[in-house]
C-alpha cells in the first residue's frame, strides 16, 4: 500500500525516530559512558533495529556528537552571511556573543555530564580534535571567498588556523568551567569577558587579512 503521508510526514517521522535514537544514545552514554556503550543497547533503548541506529549515524561518535554539521559549518557560516561592509573578524566577534548569550551548546554549553564523558573518552577526544580541524578547513575557504585575489593562501590559512584556535581554546573554556562546578549562566559571564580579549588580540594579529570588510 503506498504511504498517502507524503514527503512531508515521512521526512518528519524520519526526523522523530533520528532524534529518539540520539536521545536514547546520549541518555545510556551518560549513565555507562561512551566506550561501553554497544549500537545494539542503543537500537534496543529506541525500539528500533541495529541497522536503522548505522543508517541515521554510521559512526557510532556521530551518536554523541549529533550536531557535528552545525559546529562544522558554523564559523563558515558566520563569514558567509555576515552583513554588507562588516568584516569577517567582526561577524565571526558578533556570531560568538549571540552564542554565548543564548549558552549554544554547538560552543560547548552541553552540561557536566557531557563534558566529563567527552573528555574521559580517548575516541571523543580524537572526533572533537577533528571536528575542529574541519572546521577550521571550512572557514579557511569562506574567508578565501572573501578577499579580493590579492591575499596569499598562506595569509588565509594562517588567519583561519588562528581564529579557529581562538574558538578551540573558548570551546575547552567552557567544558572546563563547566566540570569546576559553575553554572551555564557563570560560565557564559566569565567567558564572555575571555572572549573580549582574545578578539581584540586577533584584531590586533590579524590585521588586514580578516578585518577589513
Amino acid at each position: 500500500m503506498a504511504d498517502r503521508g507524503g514527503p512531508g510526514l515521512r521526512e518528519a517521522k524520519k526526523q522523530a525516530t533520528r532524534q529518539q535514537i540520539s536521545d536514547e544514545a546520549t541518555r545510556l552514554f551518560l549513565e555507562q559512558g561512551f566506550e561501553r556503550t554497544t549500537i545494539a543497547e542503543i537500537a534496543a533503548a529506541a525500539g528500533v533495529a541495529a541497522k536503522t541506529v548505522t543508517n541515521y549515524f554510521p559512526y557510532k561518535e556521530y551518536l554523541a556528537f549529533d550536531q557535528q554539521e552545525e559546529f562544522v559549518g558554523s564559523l563558515a557560516a558566520a563569514v558567509a552571511s555576515r552583513s554588507s561592509g562588516e568584516s569577517p573578524l567582526a561577524a565571526l566577534r558578533r556570531a560568538f556573543d549571540a552564542a554565548i548569550q543564548g549558552q549554544d551548546p554547538v560552543l560547548g554549553f552541553s552540561g557536566a555530564g557531557f563534558a566529563r564523558m567527552v573528555t574521559e573518552s580517548p575516541t571523543l577526544t580524537a572526533q572533537l580534535r577533528r571536528l575542529h580541524d574541519q572546521r577550521e578547513l571550512a572557514l579557511a575557504e569562506a574567508l578565501a571567498e572573501t578577499g579580493d585575489g590579492d591575499r596569499a593562501e598562506i595569509e588565509v590559512r594562517a588567519a583561519a588556523a588562528m581564529l579557529s584556535a581562538v574558538h578551540r581554546v573558548l570551546f575547552r573554556r567552557i567544558q572546563e568551567l563547566t566540570l569546576e562546578g559553575l553554572t551555564a549562566e557563570a560560565v557564559a559571564t566569565t567567558v564572555a569577558v575571555e572572549a573580549e580579549r582574545a578578539f581584540d588580540m586577533l584584531e590586533t594579529v590579524l590585521g588586514q587579512v580578516v578585518v577589513a570588510p
